[in-house]
């Protein structure tokens, strides 16, 4: 008997946050740990992610407290990454319904993008941090994704792919998701900030990534 194959999901971009979205961690606080700056760290990300304080100021002013440490720490720190439950049967979904998976966060492409390819996902837009001769500099080279540009890449995204706006979905937990929450034609707030939930259309507040296909199932439905 043939197994029956998996519904196919009315999806044709999904554009997720990393961290405490696609992963259940905050990177730049396990990277302070090492620092021994991890609780100052921790309390900048709580307060940028409330939208209490400016995300690229916030970024710029944690990045600084990183400056010496060696670039092998890095490693360290992906190790410690554990995907959000529910993480891989989402993508999966999506893309073996012919969607596209994008991952847009204010984290760091060195930690996040080996993370992302396990699961096919090429299209990672994040930070970079500065290295020289081995040593995180305390800067970040290149593009800063803070709010305005991750409304920016998910409009991008859209137009490049051809999609129909009402086709996509967008998931995040703090206040700088707010803008492409709002872009896309499903945002979700996945076990968000106040800030964030106001802004979207559906909020999760169970950790588990698979209440994301639920939603997309009911809209289709509906």
């Amino acid at each position: 008997m043939n197994e029956s194959k998996p519904a196919q999901i009315p999806v044709q971009l999904l554009v997720m946050d990393v961290d405490s979205t696609f992963i259940n961690e905050e990177v730049i606080d396990l990277i302070a740990a090492h620092a021994g700056v991890g609780e100052q760290v921790a309390d900048i990300t709580e307060r940028a992610m409330a939208g209490l304080i400016d995300f690229t100021g916030s970024l710029a002013e944690r990045v600084a407290l990183l400056s010496g440490l060696p670039e092998s720490v890095l490693d360290e720190v992906r190790s410690q990454i554990t995907l959000t439950e529910g993480a891989a049967e989402l993508v999966a979904a999506v893309q073996d319904s012919g969607g596209q998976v994008a991952l847009v966060s204010g984290g760091f492409t060195a930690i996040i993008a080996p993370v992302a390819a396990q699961l096919g996902i090429t299209d990672v837009f994040a930070n970079v941090l500065e290295v020289d001769d081995g040593i995180l500099t305390g800067r970040t080279s290149g593009r800063i994704i803070d709010p305005s540009a991750k409304a920016e890449i998910f409009t991008d995204l859209v137009a490049a792919g051809g999609y129909a706006p009402e086709a996509t979905v967008a998931v995040g937990d703090g206040a700088n998701d707010v803008g492409m929450i709002r872009a896309a034609g499903l945002g979700i707030a996945f076990c968000a900030k106040p800030a964030l939930v106001e802004a979207a259309d559906a909020s999760v507040t169970t950790r588990d990534l698979r209440e994301v296909l639920d939603l997309i199932a009911a809209r289709a439905s509906a």
